[in-house]
């Protein structure tokens, strides 16, 4: 190597945010990077008499990369703790001469500020839970705009209140977001609504579905590409998706589908901020809000070698999880009434539904949430041959007494409607009856829970909430 090299190579380590360890194919340590000395706690000269055997064992690499690599003569990946007590993510090559292992190089991310980051916002949503615990009274400023913003998402849930006053305080920065929860629960009409409320709400909300997408053509509709790039080309050449989110919000959903090569390059325009289109090799700035989604546990899909950890930190800054609907039935009556709304004026009629429709609804547990929900009502609406809807064929996820469960009498659930009596008071009163007329019959909480076929702390929460108890 050249001394041109020898300096460009220097400047590269002294000059990186990573901290770089160059170790010996034995273990020891032969340079390091200057930031590595206050993430570790030692001294360049502390770390360049040791060897990563007496790092790991001193306790100031937990565990040590290096040592993973020499062990498995394979890059690695992990997390580490160090003797500081700060938590950074490391990756680890090695560099094999004529098959004989010389080198390893390391290089480390400190990820105390993410941390830190997370940190403030579980305290911020300890804080709004109790507030919402403690507020009896009438909305304040804030609260009522936060009514007015969310007509469009039909919540009225305390727990989506929740979530919704956490994504407004988070809204006006550029905190990449993580929308997590089973399909069909509203990220996506979540994500829009954080774009709404954030500074970036005149650019553009561009929506990806990652597992839309073949793989084969992921990169050139993602990263765009210049004229001539491949075989059938456009001419003028096109931006990608990343390109025209600019100064806007980048909605990646179904995250967990990303490829490996596609993770990579994702990551590294998170971390610099630009990219290059196929074909060419001039980077171009990129400066968008990163919201992604999946019903996945991301967690697991790392452990299993299929989602790069670096990039799992880098996007679960704000995690956000979306509760199902079964655990959120206050609401279902916004819901439905909004998408019979819009049936009517797509439809041309003005169809309601018949009171014996709604015990289906309160009663389904609904696995593919608002997106199940509104498809279950449209074919009602269209298989309707009158005004009225009533229940049509059996909704295929609609509860079934166990075969093994204890025989109780069903409950009633034939109350008339009171006069003056809104809907959201009558089926509250419809849901009392029913477990207060359960629990007179059913020995257990879980009984109830098996026979309603929701959980066990569905059921708790309901009793505490009407002040009833298992009489058995």
């Amino acid at each position: 190597m050249s001394d041109i090299d020898s300096c460009v190579l220097q400047t590269i380590v002294e000059t990186a945010n990573d901290h770089f360890f160059i170790v010996g194919g034995d273990g020891r340590v032969l340079d390091i990077s200057p930031g590595a000395e206050a993430v570790y706690g030692l001294s360049r000269e502390e770390l360049l008499a040791s060897s990563v055997q007496q790092l790991q064992a001193a306790g100031v690499l937990k565990p040590s990369i290096t040592l993973e690599v020499m062990r498995t003569r394979r890059p690695a990946q992990l997390m580490q703790v160090t003797g500081t007590g700060r938590r950074v993510i490391a990756e680890a090559y090695p560099v094999f001469v004529e098959g004989k292992l010389e080198r390893v190089i390391s290089r480390s991310r400190d990820l105390t500020d993410l941390q830190l980051l997370q940190d403030e916002y579980a305290l911020l949503q300890k804080r709004f839970s109790e507030h919402l615990k403690r507020s009896h009274a009438a909305p304040d400023a804030e609260e009522q705009a936060l009514d007015d913003a969310l007509d469009d998402l039909q919540v009225r849930s305390n727990v989506m209140r929740e979530i919704a006053l956490l994504l407004k305080r988070v809204a006006p920065s550029d905190a990449n977001v993580l929308m997590l929860g089973e399909s069909g629960v509203g990220k996506t009409a979540f994500a829009k609504q954080l774009h709404r409320w954030s500074q970036r709400c005149n650019g553009p909300f561009i929506d990806v579905n990652c597992s839309a997408i073949p793989e084969n053509l992921f990169e050139s509709e993602m990263f765009g590409y210049q004229p001539g790039a491949f075989s059938g080309a456009a001419r003028q050449g096109k931006a990608g998706l990343l390109e025209q989110a600019e100064g806007g919000t980048l909605f990646l959903d179904e995250i967990g589908e990303l490829p490996l090569l596609m993770q990579t390059k994702l990551l590294k325009v998170i971390q610099d901020g630009s990219l290059t289109r196929l074909g060419d090799t001039r980077p171009r700035r990129v400066d968008f809000r990163l919201v992604v989604a999946t019903n996945q546990d991301l967690a697991k899909q790392v452990e299993a070698g299929h989602f790069r950890l670096d990039l799992y930190y880098r996007l679960n800054v704000i995690p956000v999880t979306l509760p199902p609907l079964r655990d959120r039935r206050e609401d279902i009556p916004d819901l439905v009434d909004a998408c019979l709304n819009r049936l009517n004026q797509r439809y041309g009629r003005q169809k309601i539904l018949g009171n014996q429709v709604w015990s289906t609804l309160m009663g389904s547990e609904w696995p593919g949430n608002v997106r199940e929900l509104e498809n279950w009502l449209e074919r009602a609406w269209l298989s309707s041959p009158t005004d009225q809807i009533e229940t049509p064929a059996v909704h295929p996820h609609a509860e079934q007494p166990a075969t093994n469960a204890p025989s109780a009498s069903p409950p009633s659930n034939t109350l008339p409607i009171a006069p003056h009596e809104t809907l959201k008071q009558y089926l509250a009163r419809l849901e009392r009856q029913t477990f207060e007329e359960l629990s007179a019959t059913l020995p257990s909480t879980y009984a109830i829970a098996e026979r309603l076929g929701i959980s066990q702390s569905s059921v708790v929460r309901r009793l505490q909430r009407y002040g009833i108890t298992v009489s058995k």
